[in-house]
């Protein structure tokens, strides 16, 4: 992996070690393994330090992970009075909006599991882009205390087929944002400002978990894992924990002719 991009602008790639690649046969597959993934994560951290903190993604993708955590085979598995869940983004509508990304999670997993209103500290996208920004910010200072920066125990992310994370679009002023946790982001190609989680809160992560599925996504995925481009243009190859693991869940689709390892 390459410490420079190219005109020898630094990023925030570096070489390591601790990523890893599984693809998995479909959808299902994909999804039954990371529930299994979340739940062995959640146990761990659980028994060392007392709670486990998840930063969920948005869109499609995560859903069927979302179904699963809350069926009856994880529901009662995992102890949830322990969990505490955090967003990577959110788009800037009120949380009733079908565009909100806690509005997902809430109809996929938290109407179905037994999470303390208080575990659950969403991003208020509602409020003014540059004011809901600070409050979460000021929500993760509040809640990680020690080291400057959040270390979350899971990140879950997905992978826009334009390469962006969270939402870290290309060439957006907040994929090069280095001091602050939690920014508003904008991209031309959306219709509403964001907020997002910034590169090194989730650099800071313990895991990173990358879920990606489905054919439309194979080209991207070859680009990013190939390390074709600039994390500019591609932001998805930002992404590298500092001392963390990165995994990265494919399905066969979106693999193509990557191989697992």
């Amino acid at each position: 992996m390459h410490e420079t991009a190219g005109g020898g602008e630094e990023t925030m790639l570096r070489k390591t070690a601790n990523r890893r690649i599984h693809i998995f046969p479909d959808k299902d597959a994909l999804d039954k393994a990371a529930a299994a993934f979340f739940a062995a994560r959640c146990a761990e951290s659980i028994g060392t330090t007392g709670r486990f903190t998840v930063a969920l993604a948005g869109g499609s993708t995560p859903q069927g992970l979302y179904h699963l955590l809350g069926s009856e085979g994880f529901r009662t598995r995992i102890p949830w009075n322990r969990v505490h869940l955090f967003w990577g983004d959110e788009r800037c509508v009120p949380p009733s909006s079908g565009k909100s990304n806690y509005r997902m999670a809430a109809e996929s997993l938290l109407t179905r599991v037994p999470v303390p209103p208080g575990n659950i500290h969403r991003m208020q996208g509602e409020l003014p882009p540059s004011e809901g920004a600070a409050r979460y910010e000021e929500t993760l200072r509040t809640f990680f205390t020690g080291p400057r920066l959040p270390v979350f125990n899971l990140i879950l992310l997905g992978l826009g087929s334009d390469g962006h994370v969270a939402s870290l679009f290309p060439y957006s002023e907040g994929l090069q944002e280095r001091e602050r946790l939690v920014v508003p982001n904008y991209s031309w190609a959306q219709a509403n400002p964001r907020l997002t989680l910034t590169l090194p809160v989730i650099n800071g992560a313990e895991t990173i978990l990358f879920l990606v599925a489905g054919e439309e996504k194979r080209s991207v995925v070859s680009r990013v894992l190939c390390r074709e481009s600039s994390p500019a243009r591609l932001p998805a190859r930002a992404v590298c924990p500092v001392m963390g693991d990165l995994l990265w869940y494919l399905d066969k689709a979106a693999a193509g002719e990557i191989a697992a390892g």
